[in-house]
């Protein structure tokens, strides 16, 4: 009883606005953590459910063209330390908004856990990696896996895991940076929505377009790149929806909810004064 309980819960946290909204801040801020708070208030306020951040570290990372290109130093000077962490996750608790992460590594994760974060995401970078996606499963109430540069034969794969069924939600996605309109697959969405049930959305168009197709779909949780200001250093910032861009899925996602009553299939109490003095006026 007190597990059916505990997922019951754990299913209402993601059914509560029939849709999650995620601003995906990840290292928009440039390891200044007075901008991550900035963002995280705004995102707050422009009615995201979560700010999303990204957990990794130097020490793990290959050697490759990033080493003499610059982004080395920029992953560096974004890297978010444990206390960077812990100063974040406080400010969202502070703010009344949930704090996600995604783990790039099992350090990642195990730190996320040693937080006492319930939420994890898996991007699509390391949609492969079970061993990663088993820990997940095993140490966090809910799982968010994007499933963007995958084969579908790698989504079978992972379906198969323990608690599959109740830990996970798989993200649609395409892993392009910025996404083209005609590129954005939403039959694969559809497909996925039907053989899996729990689906989401994690999008990188640089529109608003994408979440709202995604919640009109169904999605139960909507990702999108956030930042303040578009002119911030990092591609991401470069087509990351500002504010007043999140505020208008925000809003459609509550008039989505309005829109859906079931109303029957009859005349409405508000239609009856045109039921009844209107019908048949110039019938004379």
């Amino acid at each position: 009883m007190e597990l059916r309980n505990l997922l019951i819960g754990i299913l209402s946290m993601f059914k509560k606005n029939s849709c999650n909204l995620v601003a995906e801040i990840g290292w928009n801020h440039m390891g200044n953590i007075s901008l991550a708070k900035k963002m995280i208030k705004k995102a707050k306020e422009s009615g995201a459910d979560f700010c999303k951040f990204q957990s990794w570290g130097i020490k793990n990372l290959r050697s490759g063209p990033w080493d003499k290109d610059g982004r080395l130093e920029i992953y560096k000077k974004a890297e978010l330390t444990k206390d960077k962490h812990l100063k974040l996750i406080r400010y969202c608790k502070k703010l009344k908004i949930n704090f996600l992460s995604s783990a790039f590594t099992l350090d990642g994760a195990k730190l996320l856990k040693n937080l006492k974060i319930n939420y994890i995401k898996i991007p699509s970078h390391e949609v492969y990696n079970l061993n990663l996606i088993n820990f997940c499963f095993k140490n966090f109430k809910k799982v968010l896996i994007s499933v963007g540069a995958c084969r579908y034969s790698e989504i079978t794969r992972i379906s198969k895991l323990k608690n599959f069924k109740t830990k996970a939600i798989l993200m649609h996605c395409v892993s392009s940076y910025p996404l083209e309109v005609q590129n954005a697959n939403f039959s694969k969405f559809n497909y996925l929505k039907k053989k899996f049930q729990n689906i989401g959305y994690s999008g990188h168009l640089n529109s608003i377009d994408d979440a709202i197709l995604a919640i009109s779909l169904g999605a139960i949780v909507v990702e999108k790149h956030f930042t303040t200001d578009n002119k911030l250093p990092g591609r991401d910032n470069k087509f990351a929806l500002l504010p007043h861009e999140f505020k208008i899925i925000s809003n459609f996602r509550l008039n989505y909810k309005l829109m859906m009553i079931n109303r029957g299939l009859n005349l409405q109490k508000c239609e009856k004064d045109i039921y009844k003095n209107y019908r048949g006026r110039w019938g004379k």
